[in-house]
């Protein structure tokens, strides 16, 4: 059995992270906050750093970005690099 270590990016990185994945898929914060299953104003808290994620929402980042694939794992490790 594998154990699999969250995914870990600090602020303000994991905002810049939420805002160019929300432009590079075509969602405006209000479409993206349906996806997640959170409100438009916790997605706007995220991008603008006043507000960090639940471990719960940052595994549904996770998958969002594993589901685009390649593309998704290149902005990951651009914003773990950094």
């Amino acid at each position: 059995m594998t154990i699999k270590k969250p995914l870990v990016i600090e602020q303000p990185k994991l905002g810049k992270l939420i805002h160019e994945l929300r432009t590079v898929v075509g969602l405006t914060q209000e479409q993206f906050a349906t996806h997640l299953g959170v409100t438009y104003s916790t997605v706007n808290r995220w991008e603008n750093k006043r507000s960090k994620l639940s471990p719960m929402a940052m595994q549904r980042i996770e998958k969002f970005l594993q589901e685009m694939g390649d593309q998704g794992q290149k902005l990951l490790a651009k914003y773990q690099s950094n």
